[in-house]
């Protein structure tokens, strides 16, 4: 699953002409079965989506549809029954901390608008997708009120920019305590789960510190802001570049939340990438040693 998508509704999405329907042929194609829309502090980029389907049936309805509006339409119901959407924000809250909000595809867009003005997102700024916008509700705030309203309440690239557990944020203790281990939050993204090492975000949140006893659920998604990552720079991933494997008994907003809500920590992990690995020669040498076939020099790279 990509738990952390955005849109072109984010206003800073990289490629503005890039389709939602072109985000979840992307999603199919990384073999994805569950992804969340979460724009930055709005849900037009879902909302978009569903208004265009809904036009697209209007259309069917009335026998109207173009030919490649029909198209169009039977390529969002062949991924729709393949893929679960879900509805997201990415909030910004005070000190500049982004938290994600996942809801069920049963909700209302509506009711997240009516969420985010409950954030103290202004009207007017609803359909902007600006992550400056926001930064005047407390964190423990917007957790309370996001699970409130019914939704996976995450904490955003927590050990990274604009990330409640970031290093060299000046404030005490007591609130990164808060932060990382109220009760309404229900997981930390973070940028380093498949690290192989002992000093990751996971590492730190495993419950055996006496000041965050809480064990929190870790997961990894891609906050790709473009289609495909960018070969330039690997801390610009695309759709399902990072992504984290779930053991459910069905792929639902309820077995996931369930997940999240429970203290199973062996149902999920970073997605296992089953590509055969490069064939690294000189490692093998280093392995095997000198013999008399090979007279490996230390160093040869």
């Amino acid at each position: 699953m990509d738990m952390h998508i955005h849109t072109p509704a984010s206003i800073d999405y990289q490629s503005l002409e890039v389709t939602n329907l072109e985000i979840l042929q992307k999603a199919e194609s990384k073999g994805l079965d569950i992804i969340a829309f979460t724009d930055h502090n709005t849900i037009h980029g879902y909302q978009k989506l569903k208004e265009e389907i809904e036009q697209l049936e209007l259309l069917e309805k009335l026998n109207r549809l173009l030919p490649e509006e029909k198209t169009r339409l039977l390529e969002y119901r062949r991924l729709l029954n393949k893929i679960l959407l879900l509805p997201g924000i990415e909030f910004t809250a005070t000190f500049g901390f982004h938290i994600i909000g996942i809801f069920s595809p049963d909700k209302n867009p509506r009711e997240i608008e009516h969420l985010l003005l409950n954030l103290s997102i202004p009207v007017n700024q609803l359909d902007k997708g600006d992550p400056a916008i926001g930064s005047s509700v407390d964190v423990i705030r917007a957790y309370q009120l996001i699970n409130e309203a019914g939704g996976i309440v995450i904490a955003a690239h927590a050990n990274s920019t604009n990330g409640v557990a970031m290093r060299g944020i000046n404030f005490g203790g007591q609130t990164r305590i808060a932060y990382t281990q109220d009760k309404n939050l229900h997981a930390l993204e973070v940028t380093d789960l498949e690290l192989q090492s002992g000093r990751t975000t996971a590492a730190f949140f495993n419950g055996t510190k006496p000041e965050y006893p809480r064990r929190m659920h870790c997961i990894q998604g891609s906050d790709c802001h473009r289609l495909n990552n960018d070969p330039t720079r690997k801390k610009n991933p695309g759709v399902g570049d990072r992504v984290t494997d779930v053991l459910l008994a069905e792929p639902t907003f309820e077995a996931l939340k369930e997940l999240f809500e429970s203290n199973d920590f062996s149902r999920t992990r970073p997605h296992r990438h089953t590509e055969e690995p490069v064939f690294d020669f000189i490692q093998v040498a280093r392995d095997e040693g000198a013999n008399i076939i090979q007279d490996f020099h230390e160093l040869m790279t």
